[in-house]
Parts: C-alpha cells; structure tokens; sequence
C-alpha cells in the first residue's frame, strides 16, 4: 500500500535527514497513523468472530447516511482547502467564516462516519466508505491545527479559544479513540472515558478526586497540546517506536529474525524442554523490538507453544511460558519495547543510563523463566527434539553474521550515537546482510518492509495518543499530584505499604492496555509519588514500569496470557494464571530496586556484584519452591514453604538475610540428601 511506505518514509526522512518543526511533525504523525489505520481496519475488527457485518442492513438508511457523511467530510476537506489557498500562509489568523464552517462540518463528518462504521460494517477488502470519511476527518484535523498552529500554541486550553478550535480537537480525540477502539479493544477506551469524565465531574467528587471543573473549550483543547495527545507519549511514538518497529519488519523482511529463533532450536532444541527453552531467547529478543507482549506471544507462539507441546509441556504451561517471556521481552535492553525511551522522554535521565541500569533486572526475570521451565522439564522427565528435526549448529554458525544488526544497534548505543542514528543504521544492516542470503532484499522487498513497519506501528501510535489524552487529563486535574499526597500519607506508616498500594495502581492502570500506554499512564499518577517519599526518579520510574510491564501476565485481564490461550487452545483464565506463575519472580524485583539500588547499577561493583549474586540464587530458589524440584529431586509441600522462605530472604538483599536464606536452602539440601540416601535412591 502506497500510503504506508510513504508514511514510514516520512519519518525517516525527518528524523535522519530534514528535521520537521516538532509540534507539526507530531501532529502529521497522528493524522497519517489514523489515516492508515483507518484504511487497513475494519469498523468491528475488534470482534473478527462477532456478528458484525451480520444480516440485513436498511440500504436506504445506509444511502441516507453514507449522503451526509460524505456531504459534511467532502465541505470540511473543501474549506481546509480554501483557508489554505485564500491566506497568505499557515498561522495567519483568519477572521471569516470559514474556520466556523470547517468545524462544523468535520465534526458531522466525524460523529457520522464513527456511528455509520459501527451500524454499516464493511463486508469486502476495499475500504468502506464511513472510513474513508474518517480518514479525511483526520487529514482536516491536521491541516486545521498546522493553519493556526501560532495561535494553537499560544490559545490552547485558556478561555481565548472558541468554537471552532473546540469542535476540531474534540473530533481529533474521538477520532484517536474510534481508532483505539478497533485495534486495542475496549478495555483502553473505558478506561479514558473514565477519565474524561473526571474531568467534568471533578466538582461533585469527594476528597482527593475533588476538582474546579473545566469548561468544554480548555478542556479539549488542552489534550491536544503537548501536555496531551502531543506529548511525551507521542513524542516517542513518532521517533523511537516507529523507527525500531520499522527495524523489526526489515528483520522480519529480510527473515534476519527467522534465523535468531533457528539458531537458539539449533543450540537449546535437543536439552530437557528445549522449545520452551527457544520460546524463553526468542520471545525476549523479539519482544525487546516490536514492543508489544500480545503481538509477541502471537509471532513467536504460533511456532513454540506446538512443540512445547509435542515434547510434554501441558497446555497450560506451553501458553504460560510463552506469554511470560514475550511479556519480559518488554524489560529487556537496549530497546525495552520502547519503554526505556518514554521513561527517558519523562524524566531526563539519558536513555543509555536507563538501558545500562536495565541489566541485571532483565537477566534475573530470564533467569526465573528458564530455571522454572527446566526445572519442569526434569520433574516431568521430558526430552528435546531429536537431532533430525533440528537445524544443525554447524550451518547456524556459518551464517552468525546475520546478528549483525542487533550487534551493530548495541555497539552504536554505547558508542555514543543517537537513538535514532544507531536505530537507522542497524536497520540499514539488516537489509545488506540479506544481501548475503537467498533471501535477498531488493527495491520490492525494501517497500515491503516499509509498509510493514507501517501497518506494525499503528496499533502503538493509537495506543499512545489515546494514553496522551489520559496524561492531558491527569496534567489539567493534578489528579497525580492527589495521589501522591496520599503515597506521601501512606509513607508515614510504611514505606512498604506505600510500595505496595504503588504496585497495585500500576497493575491496575496497565490492565487490558499496551505496555507503552500502561507505563506512561503509571508514571503520570504513581511515580511522582514515590518521588515525594524519597525514592529517585530512576528507581520510581523503573518500579512503575516493571508493573506496567507485568500487567500483561496479570490476572484477571492478562492480554499476553490471553493471547497465548487462543494458540494452546486452553482456558483463558487458567493460561493467565500460569503465565503468572512463571512470572512471579519479576512481581518481587521491584521491591528489590528500593531496599538494594545496586539491581539498578547504584553503588560500587562489589555491592552490585553481591546483590545480583545472591538474588540470582534467591530467584533459583523461587523456582524450586513454585515447581516442587529442588536440585535433582521433588520437594514436599513444607520443603517447598521452607524453600519459598529462603528466597525472599535472598533476594531481599540484606547480608543478614542473604546467610538466612543460604542457611534455609543448605537444610533442604541437606533433608532431601538424608531421606534419599537412607531409602537407597539418591540421585545422581
């Protein structure tokens, strides 16, 4: 589609080579990913196997309304174009009728094409026509907002705006939501009606909720100025996010991915559970690109969870695994699913502290996965796949050149280069290396990349403008600034408590959302309160994203166990209450951030070394003790309680309770050696 490559060759030509002015940039990205999103989503896309498109449908009614939208879009997208050929340029102010005029009829044209996509669904491939009037909605909005974008700086969300200003950035916020709404459900889109509505009935709320209230000009104005749909999270959304998904569908284009999974079946796929152990490399490098948990179990899952299956992993514990790792993905640097850029749009911190600080969090979540899938492997007695299904090692060696663009991106990182230097040219390597293979990357291939990394980012730009009209909220309100009062209140209690009414907001707010939108939605309303009580900006920030992330895997609305569910063909509920499971470990690691920094790369190199070592045992522990395998034999229920105990004695990060958990761990050892051996069957 011509439209997607040259949406994405628009920002790369922006952001390496002729820089956009930065509000105009942002709000040509949000018009350009509605624009595709509209032309690549069906109305109902959210329900494939609902009854929508169903039936009869009145085709004089559908006549009468496909009249009028195309009447109101047709006048808006007319009057865009005569404020533009009848002034002398944008931001000229302009006194006549026609901003009233353009206003109005986008507005009908927005409401009508909205309503007639839910009542008229489509029923071919070509693009219906109420989406291609919202298409032409967001296209107006955008030339509107760029014509008097002088102005729109100044005026935006003060009492100096008028009708028309408020008609365009409330069609502008319905039309992100409508887009949202298809590709991310519903659970997104409740949630910013909630807070929408906050907005407006903050007068009669009690307490903290309590607010003035706001007149409907500033308010929808406000959202959509940099304290809103254009800010952090679209700010990210149209630099990073985009150029590294685009860099995950060149990998994918130029199957340079396909070869990382082959090579980890080549050196994992014969050991004791070896699928579920490629699931634990390749979910965590890929979800580490694409930024997205759900998308990742379904990429990397469609291939896994079959021959976890096949080797003995049940069901459940396939789908578990696999949307436990895609979701780690998320944690893991240098990229972090484009979380460690947004946190370092937000605080200030410099993205390579952030990426460097990441480390040792991300191996222990790895380390948990791995230890629990092999720990089950041996309880079970299960095997690996036999050699002849296997790619064999000796051919993945001789093409181990095709990591270098991953090498290129890491090494460019600590370099020194820019984001979006070492980003671009990794992406540049990814398409010569496959110049190397019979996979070959030619103009054709080159455009189908871009395309793909088009219709790969949408669903990421929906998801942040529609987390941006939340942070406008909590921005116009100080609902966060409420929040942290109360953390601060909590604080004085415990900090413990604080930490964990923390804990359970971010969980809250992330559920049923993309990670992207669910970390900057937790860092706008908790992290500034665990800045209040004394936590640094780098461990608030880290903690509220981890939970953001872990969200994902949380019952009861856990969209990566769902996800995984769908491909193992198990119960929904029970998939996520196993990923869950796999993931415990990372739900402890943030407490660690607070009570040893050292996880975070803070302090000196013994300190650090300490922590990560006894945590690392800790974490081995912890999987013995959810598994029931301990060393080479089963562990009892009490052994298991006694071996539970020991790890959060390790990885709490104290030299007290680092030789109490040493201490508890050398006991069981000690019982099972003694029980085994006196009954004549110690293990080997």
């Amino acid at each position: 589609m011509l439209g997607c490559v040259l949406f994405t060759a628009m920002h790369l030509y922006a952001l390496n080579i002729a820089p956009i002015e930065t509000w105009t940039f942002r709000i040509l990205h949000i018009a350009g990913g509605l624009m595709v999103g509209f032309a690549i989503t069906a109305a109902m896309s959210v329900d494939p196997e609902g009854g929508a498109g169903k039936g009869s449908r009145p085709a004089g009614l559908e006549r009468l309304a496909a009249l009028i939208t195309a009447l109101a879009s047709g006048y808006a997208g007319a009057c865009a174009l005569a404020l533009w050929g009848l002034s002398e340029g944008p931001g000229v102010a302009v006194t006549n009728w026609l901003p009233l005029h353009l206003a109005v009829a986008l507005a009908i044209a927005s409401v009508a094409g909205v309503v007639s996509s839910w009542c008229f669904p489509s029923r071919g491939d070509r693009i219906h026509w109420p989406d291609l009037a919202l298409m032409v909605s967001a296209l107006v909005v955008a030339a509107f907002l760029i014509f008097v974008l002088g102005r729109w700086r100044m005026a935006a969300g003060t009492p100096l705006v008028g009708t028309p200003e408020l008609l365009v950035s409330a069609s502008g916020v319905l039309l992100i939501m409508e887009l949202t709404r298809r590709i991310a459900g519903l659970a997104l889109i409740a949630i910013t009606s909630v807070f929408l509505l906050y907005a407006f009935a903050g007068p009669y709320l009690p307490g903290i909720l309590e607010h003035d209230g706001y007149t409907a000009k500033r308010f929808f104005t406000y959202l959509y100025t940099d304290s809103g749909v254009l800010g952090p999270t679209t700010a990210v959304s149209s630099t990073y996010i985009i150029l590294f998904i685009t860099f995950a569908a060149f990998l994918q284009a130029s199957k340079v991915g396909d070869y990382f999974v082959n090579f980890a079946f080549a050196v994992a796929g014969r050991s004791r559970g070896g699928p579920a152990k490629v699931a634990v490399f390749a979910s965590g490098l890929m979800g580490m690109i694409n930024g997205t948990s759900a998308g990742n179990v379904v990429a990397t899952g469609s291939l896994t969870i079959p021959l976890m299956k096949r080797v003995g992993y049940h069901p459940l514990s396939a789908g578990g695994i696999e949307a436990a790792a895609s979701t780690g993905g998320q944690i893991v640097p240098p990229i972090m699913g484009a979380g460690a850029f947004i946190m370092a749009e937000i605080t200030g911190i410099p993205y390579t502290e952030i990426a460097f600080a990441a480390l040792i969090p991300a191996a222990l979540y790895f380390l948990a996965i791995y230890l629990m899938v092999d720990l089950e492997a041996r309880r079970d007695g299960m095997q690996g796949l036999p050699k002849d299904q296997l790619p064999l090692v000796t051919e993945m060696l001789k093409r181990v050149y095709l990591f270098l663009p991953i090498i290129i991106l890491i090494t460019t990182l600590f370099m020194g280069y820019s984001v979006i230097r070492a980003g671009t040219l990794a992406m540049a390597s990814a398409a010569v290396v496959s110049w190397l293979t019979p996979h070959w990357m030619g103009p054709k291939a080159l455009l189908r990349a871009l395309e793909l990394g088009a219709r790969m980012s949408v669903p990421l730009i929906a998801v942040c403008a529609c987390a941006g009209i939340i942070v406008g909220v909590i921005s116009l309100t100080g609902v966060g600034a409420r929040f942290a009062s109360m953390l601060l209140g909590l604080a004085d209690t415990s900090h413990f408590l604080a930490l964990f009414f923390a804990m359970c907001i971010s969980i809250l707010l992330g559920m049923g959302m993309p990670t992207t939108a669910a970390y900057a939605v937790a860092a706008s309303v908790v992290a500034p309160g665990l800045q209040q009580i004394g936590i640094s900006p780098l461990v608030s920030h880290f903690f509220v994203f981890y939970y953001a992330v872990l969200s994902a895997i949380t019952p009861p609305v856990a969209l990566a166990g769902y996800a995984a569910a769908a491909i193992s063909n198990t119960n929904a509920l029970k998939t996520a209450a196993t990923s869950f499971k796999f993931g415990l470990a990372a739900f402890i690691v943030p407490f660690m951030f607070f009570y040893s920094p050292e996880l975070l790369m803070q302090g000196t190199w013994w300190a650090i070394l300490r922590v990560a070592i006894t945590a690392g045992i800790g974490i081995y522990l912890l999987a013995a003790a959810l598994q029931g395998y301990f060393l080479a034999a089963p562990a009892n229920l009490l052994q298991r309680v006694v071996l539970g105990a020991a790890a959060l004695a390790m990885i709490s990060g104290g030299l007290v309770t680092d030789v109490i958990g040493l201490g508890l761990g050398a006991a069981i050892w000690g019982v099972q050696r003694w029980r085994h051996k006196s009954a004549g069957t110690l293990p080997s």
